[in-house]
């Protein structure tokens, strides 16, 4: 299995481009969000088990795919540089255990730019981060603009890049084929 790990601070397109990804390829989308839905429908943020929960089921799921030769998953996060990297270690070796590569897409673009998305009404879907304030908060306590520690990592500035674009370089980069005809099932 392909495993593209899109990361990058909050509003930075992830999903979008994953979703524009999964178009191009057929690869399925595992957004960061649901597993956090999940678990938020028993406990509050950051409360008891939460964290746990959420990285348990999230390395759960992806070595589920990896096992059972799923061909591409595209997963999203935002990834914390030095509170992340035990999570980012357990996905890594979930996947490979089975034979399987990981793909890091960190995703930046500029500030006044991210300060603008995290407004926007499409984030309310999946309960996302939406004011700026709260963003200005996680960029200035949380290391969010360094790669992951992993030599297989591409950075790419979505400012003015459109998401079919961006799934371009990405496929191009790692040499994913992209899907032929209508074969793809819906993903989520």
């Amino acid at each position: 299995m392909n495993l593209v790990f899109i990361y990058g601070p909050p509003a930075v397109g992830k999903l979008t481009v994953a979703n524009a990804l999964a178009k191009l390829t057929g690869y399925r989308v595992f957004h960061n969000h649901l597993t956090i839905d999940l678990v938020c429908s028993i406990f509050e943020w950051g409360q008891g088990p939460f964290f746990s929960l959420v990285d348990r089921y999230r390395v759960e799921l992806i070595e589920a795919a990896a096992k059972a030769s799923i061909p591409g998953v595209i997963f999203t996060f935002v990834y914390a540089k030095g509170q992340d990297d035990g999570f980012v270690e357990a996905v890594v070796g979930a996947v490979e255990r089975h034979g399987g590569r990981v793909h890091f897409v960190r995703l930046i673009c500029e500030r006044k730019e991210l300060l603008r998305r995290v407004r926007a009404p499409s984030r309310r879907v999946f309960r996302k981060m939406r004011q700026v304030k709260r963003l200005r908060e996680w960029l200035n306590r949380y290391e969010l603009s360094s790669d992951v520690p992993y030599h297989n990592n591409i950075v790419i500035d979505n400012t003015r890049l459109g998401p079919h674009k961006a799934a371009q370089m990405i496929a191009a980069h790692f040499a994913i084929p992209r899907q032929s005809g209508n074969r793809r099932r819906r993903s989520r």
